[in-house]
């Protein structure tokens, strides 16, 4: 019989008595689903005579069990010699006899002798030993229609397989073979695509996921256990913020506070007045200021985390509120107080546009997803959409915004998120024309939207910081207390590995970092000698933070062994 193969010769159209056929389907369209779970499923224990031996300080892992890992794992890294050894050293093999002889039989093709010998494995599941046989009866099946052994398919269709009552559709799948082909191969192949190597890998994959794991070890198991030991401990680690490539198995991971961006590497000092505003590019190349003093700064993050002045942005008449980067951090929006906005070229300096709506100021602005538009937050309390030449493609009306606005669009482009009254959030979809609300007891002063636009971290008048699901039910799951905010605008932000922290300015001069999860304060960073109204992370660089505050600095923070010797900035570089 022909083995399980990448690529056959194309099979004949053959003719068969439609009658046969006929009643083939009827008797498949009797086939009742079969619906349970195999995961608890397990292979009819030997009997045993007192406790297995274990190893390990506490007893709880079984010695044949854990020998039995390792020797599955070097098998899979290709180290066959060595796990033959081990079996050999230990006695204690990684199959049973019965379960070696069916792998042996599956690599020989002999699909009458593997069904035999699956029935003597000692499987107390019988829908897991018939899944299993229509798997092997699959293939016999598959071999036969490629010898063109019509007559003998049929029958092994009509009186092994369909009596199973295993997968109606898949029956009427195969029933279709015999008429066509063409859609056996292409059944085949898509069961078993890849080459002649790969197919039997992958049918062989698909045997061992249907038998339990006491009978069959599954693939890769050891590194499956290292993986999820190496998650609990980053878990329980409230400091962590290194990469997974900085793991190590020789020793438990455990992050220090030092892995937290709290030391000053630089103080910039371009800005005339207080800093109301900053935020890295997307890429983290890049850090654009917005002051009081009307003036917008780009600095550029150099390779050895230098950060050097790059452009300063004039033209605006108010002082500057809000700077938004483009998707592919090309050009930056910059919006005045109830001014206008205007976009610039990054890579030049150069101001593109002037986005301004006769008698009405510009509040608050956003990008859209593609990078070919733009959302404004109005005076009026209106949202407006742009395309980059100004044209307005959209505008909504009514309480949509306030006078002081954060606004955000969700990486798809369907949901524009701006404050729409003191204490509400509104969350607008642009496609499905819905509303919905966060509502809060206390005034919004403020929000941040999560990298993976599922939660929304929002500052109140009270000096709590809230942190909001916007995916399903909507609700609050975490509060962040300590900062202090009386008369200002402070803002906040997600920040560190895998947005594990929260930070926030702070009226006292510090920066505040509090864990994510837990809502635990771990860090307060002093330095700056007035209000810190704004903080950003870095997205591609977890250890670095940067502070904006009312004494007209910009502090970027990183770790104790990156400081610098000199670390003022006049505007032009490291003095």
């Amino acid at each position: 019989m022909g083995g399980v193969e990448n690529s056959e010769p194309p099979l004949k159209r053959v003719k068969v008595p439609s009658g046969d056929l006929k009643n083939l389907v009827d008797e498949a369209s009797h086939i009742v689903p079969v619906s349970s779970s195999l995961g608890d499923s397990m292979a009819r224990p030997p009997c045993s005579q007192g406790a297995e031996e274990t190893v390990g300080m506490k007893g709880v892992i079984k010695k044949q069990e854990f020998v039995k890992i390792i020797t599955r794992a070097l098998y899979s890294l290709g180290y066959v010699r060595t796990g033959a050894l081990l079996e050999e050293e230990s006695g204690i093999p990684l199959h049973s006899t019965a379960v070696a002889l069916l792998l042996d039989q599956v690599r020989g093709e002999k699909w009458e002798e593997s069904l035999v010998t699956l029935h003597k494995i000692g499987l107390s599941d019988e829908i897991m030993v018939k899944r299993a046989s229509f798997l092997l009866l699959e293939q016999k099946f598959f071999d036969l229609l490629k010898e063109e052994n019509l007559m003998a398919a049929l029958d092994t269709l009509r009186n092994e397989i369909v009596p199973l009552s295993v997968d109606v559709g898949r029956v009427r799948e195969l029933a279709s073979c015999i008429i066509c082909p063409s859609q056996c191969m292409a059944l085949r192949i898509s069961s078993q695509d890849g080459t002649d190597a790969n197919s039997r890998s992958r049918f062989k994959e698909k045997l061992e996921k249907l038998l339990p794991a006491a009978v069959m070890i599954p693939e890769r198991r050891l590194e499956h256990l290292v993986e999820q030991a190496l998650d609990v401990q980053r878990d329980a680690c409230v400091f962590h913020n290194t990469l997974d490539s900085e793991f190590s198995l020789y020793v438990d991971h455990q992050c220090g506070r030092n892995q937290i961006p709290s030391h000053t590497l630089q103080i910039l000092q371009a800005h005339k007045d207080e800093v109301w505003f900053l935020q890295f590019s997307h890429n983290g190349k890049y850090l654009a200021s917005a002051s009081k003093d009307h003036i917008t700064v780009v600095w550029e993050v150099k390779e050895s985390d230098l950060v050097l002045l790059k452009h300063t942005l004039t033209g605006h008449q108010n002082p500057v509120l809000t700077i938004t980067w483009s998707p592919d951090d090309s050009q930056l929006l910059t919006c005045g107080v109830e001014e206008v906005v205007r976009r610039w070229d990054v890579n030049t300096g150069e101001c593109l546009h002037v986005y301004e709506k006769a008698g009405v100021g510009l509040i608050s602005c956003g990008w859209f997803p593609d990078g070919k538009g733009i959302v404004c937050g109005m005076k009026d309390k209106s949202i407006c959409l742009w395309d980059l030449d100004g044209r307005e493609l959209e505008c909504w009306k009514g309480q949509r915004t306030l006078n002081i606005s954060d606004m955000a669009i969700t990486d798809d482009g369907k949901r524009i998120i701006s404050i729409c009254r003191e204490n509400a959030i509104l969350l607008l979809d642009r496609e499905a024309k819905f509303e919905r609300l966060i509502e809060e007891e206390q005034v919004i002063t403020s929000f941040s939207l999560s990298e993976d636009n599922k939660f929304l971290l929002v500052n109140l008048m009270n000096q709590e910081l809230h942190l909001w699901s916007i995916e399903g039910d909507i609700k609050v799951v975490a509060h962040y207390r300590g900062h202090r905010r009386t008369r200002f605008l402070i803002r906040s932000c997600f920040g560190g590995f895998e947005q594990a922290f929260i930070a926030s300015g702070s009226e006292d001069s510090q920066v505040y970092i509090w864990h994510r999860d837990t809502g635990k304060l771990l860090l307060t960073l002093p330095g700056h000698s007035g209000a810190v109204n704004c903080v950003s992370w870095n997205p591609m660089d977890p250890r670095m933070l940067a502070s904006a505050s009312d004494d007209r600095t910009i502090r970027i923070w990183g770790l104790d062994g990156l400081k610098r010797k000199g670390h003022y900035s006049n505007g032009n570089g490291i003095t």
